[in-house]
């Protein structure tokens, strides 16, 4: 069996409240490997007593205990970074956005002056992109054209993929390009096969000035960077 496999049946294991040692016996892998696989997955309060009552060793349940301590902690810390976050940069200026949008495309846009496009696999950036393409260009939806790249182990998913793109830029499917699918270097499992998109190039067709226009404004953000 593959590893990627075990790795999957372990952390079904886990999740079901099975311990470790058990684990590990029952897929014939080092305790190791099935602590590391599972070490993201914290038990319930309940589980942690049927696992007492099935005698498992007092040091376990101490370790469990002070590892959803520190879970805790970490989300804790997440949330509260992330509503100072928010209220930090949640009313930005027309200008700040501008400035935004124009870092993102200097990161991951195209650096071909016949072609104006961008590139990522985070729905939340391409939508942001999108909206600062309207807002400050006047690019409209019907004016861009889209090409998904994905690993070929998804080739049947292909138009679940194309319709969640779709959904997420509020575009229509004939918008869509072929698929470049990306030959697999292997078959390794994963978790969340289902959730993945691949990654969307959005161009924009007829850019005319816009390249640079775009390039213009991204020299004066040069022109403002530390010496």
């Amino acid at each position: 069996m593959a590893k990627s496999e075990l790795k999957l049946k372990a952390r079904k294991l886990r999740r079901s409240g099975i311990s470790i040692n058990k684990i590990a016996k029952k897929l014939t892998v080092s305790k190791s490997s099935v602590s590391i696989w599972t070490r993201d997955i914290f038990l319930s309060e309940g589980q942690l007593d049927k696992l007492r009552k099935s005698m498992v060793k007092g040091a376990e349940i101490g370790r469990l205990k002070s590892v959803l301590v520190k879970k805790e902690k970490k989300l804790m810390l997440i949330e509260t970074s992330r509503e100072n976050g928010i209220k930090a940069l949640s009313k930005l200026s027309d200008r700040e956005v501008l400035i935004a949008g124009l870092g993102l495309y200097w990161g991951e846009g195209s650096r071909k002056g016949n072609e104006f496009s961008f590139c990522n696999s985070d729905p939340e950036m391409v939508k942001f992109f999108v909206f600062w393409l309207k807002k400050y260009f006047g690019v409209q939806l019907a004016d861009l054209k889209c090409r998904i790249e994905i690993n070929e182990i998804h080739s049947d998913r292909n138009k679940v993929v194309i319709d969640y793109w779709s959904r997420v830029l509020g575009i229509k499917d004939s918008q869509f390009t072929k698929t470049g699918f990306k030959k697999a270097k292997n078959r390794k499992v994963y978790e969340n096969f289902n959730d993945h998109y691949g990654t969307l190039r959005i161009r924009v067709k007829r850019p005319g000035q816009l390249y640079y226009k775009v390039m213009g404004l991204i020299e004066g953000l040069k022109s403002n960077k530390p010496a």
